[in-house]
């Protein structure tokens, strides 16, 4: 059968993907810009084929949908702006059933919230809503509601670890006493597969939870367990939302944006209702002890296969690659650098590929935590969202405060766009070409100033750039 699958790039859509073509499906991958997937898994495969589609803004006309069957709902506006993150996610929606008007799909699947307290939070009332304009479609609608999901890059997982190994003392809100029923990624994918053209699932709606009822204290505890750690958590009575937020910005590698959604959601009790969905699927629900046992596992095989963070929407709301791609000339200021290659040009390949994250700089390290440092301080993305894999990485991708513009291989190309808080632009490529007929390392920083103060930030960054990037050059080129 023929599945659209709206969120392709997200979090869920990327991991969806491969188990619908694994059942035969054909699949087609609704994203908001198409120049993210080329270096994406599965993307090659026969069965799938591309629509490049921003649901905030539908074109009047869309081919290649009146023969579908299903269609998977995954877009989620939580990351994006603060303020307006509600109408966001209604004109979304509303554009989406606008999509599917006069074409044979038979139902509708939509992954939303658990919504069972009354006392619901601005991001949860949201995909309650949400969830209300689809059903007003007329198309059979099935809902899956699910709270916190545990997998290898998710939120919940990189946010509890980075509490869980970065601080031996947590003094922490007092929102770690909410009660919260997490759900291992594993756990959602079959449920999300299992209902799809099931019948008697049409216009119904399902909560669906991992094996037990924990609290946020718990989580943060059997983690460590888990990681053979000892960790002491004292939990204040009193701290207002605002802190916390600002608590879980500096301590993690989330967005304040998204921290402040997270906090106004953790007050929430999250606990699911109830069914026999499972049963009538054949899953047994995962404890959350094995949830994340599975995603380290996945973690150290380097089989991320997605993560929150490589979300266009945990930076920038209307950010497209292709804006950026050409890096300009005129206007700019430059550092460029040329290293002869003696040795291996595969090993300096792999050098540049395997940059940031773990592995760090190559040089002055201590100077990109302290940039990384002072762009959380005036509200960036910090250096701490790493990378999701190690050894590979692919248009789209986050890298630390980067975004990863041109991932190519086979033309020895990387091409960084930076996302850190900057009064202009900032482009950083590495390329190994040949001159005279001997390889080299071409590094090149590029900034494109935004009035006076871009070119005073330039300049008095001119002496550290130069040893900086000197330095970092010639590392990669000699590192083995």
């Amino acid at each position: 059968m023929k599945i659209l699958l709206t969120g392709a790039n997200g979090y869920i859509g990327k991991r969806l993907l491969p188990v619908l073509l694994s059942m035969g499906h054909e699949v087609v991958c609704c994203v908001r810009d198409r120049k993210r997937l080329p270096a994406a898994p599965f993307l090659q495969h026969p069965s799938v084929s591309i629509l490049e589609l921003d649901l905030l803004n539908v074109p009047p006309s869309v081919p290649n949908l009146d023969d579908v069957d299903a269609a998977y709902y995954l877009v989620h506006s939580m990351s994006d702006r603060l303020q307006d993150f509600e109408e966001l996610e209604v004109t979304s929606a509303n554009n989406f059933i606008r999509l599917l008007m006069g074409t044979r799909v038979q139902q509708i699947i939509y992954l939303g919230g658990i919504v069972n307290d009354p006392r619901l939070s601005r991001h949860l009332s949201s995909r309650k809503h949400v969830d209300e304009i689809l059903r007003s479609s007329g198309i059979p609608v099935t809902t899956l509601k699910a709270g916190i999901i545990v997998g290898s890059g998710s939120s919940s997982f990189e946010i509890i670890r980075d509490l869980v190994e970065r601080l031996p003392v947590m003094i922490t809100p007092r929102w770690l006493n909410t009660k919260i029923q997490p759900i291992g990624i594993k756990n959602v994918l079959e449920y999300l597969t299992g209902v799809l053209l099931k019948a008697d699932t049409f216009d119904q709606s399902y909560d669906i939870g991992g094996a037990e009822v924990l609290t946020y204290k718990d989580l943060l505890l059997q983690f460590a367990e888990t990681r053979g750690l000892k960790r002491l958590i004292l939990t204040l009575p009193v701290m207002t939302p605002r802190l916390s937020s600002y608590w879980l910005y500096f301590v993690t590698s989330t967005s304040y944006k998204l921290a402040v959604n997270l906090v106004n959601s953790m007050y929430v009790e999250v606990i699911a209702r109830s069914n026999n969905l499972g049963q009538q699927l054949g899953i047994r629900p995962d404890t959350y002890r094995q949830a994340v046992a599975n995603a380290f596992k996945q973690t150290e095989e380097n089989e991320v296969i997605s993560s929150w963070k490589d979300s266009m929407v945990s930076s920038m709301p209307s950010f497209k690659l292709y804006d950026h791609l050409a890096v300009p000339v005129n206007g700019c200021l430059m550092n460029k650098q040329q290293v002869e290659i003696t040795g291996s040009g595969e090993q300096v390949l792999s050098n540049f590929w395997s940059i940031g994250g773990s592995r760090g700089w190559y040089y002055g390290d201590w100077l990109w935590l302290l940039r990384g440092f002072l762009d959380k301080v005036v509200g960036g993305v910090g250096l701490r969202r790493g990378r999701t894999n190690q050894s590979e990485i692919s248009s789209g991708d986050t890298l630390d405060f980067w975004r990863v513009l041109v991932a190519d291989k086979e033309a020895k190309r990387l091409l960084l766009f930076a996302e850190m808080k900057l009064p202009g632009e900032a482009w950083l490529e590495f390329w190994i070409r040949e001159q005279n007929g001997k390889p080299y390392l071409f590094q090149t920083a590029t900034f494109r100033p935004k009035g006076l103060f871009g070119r005073l930030y330039w300049y008095v960054l001119v002496p550290i750039h130069f040893f900086l990037f000197k330095g970092m050059a010639q590392r990669i080129v000699n590192f083995r």
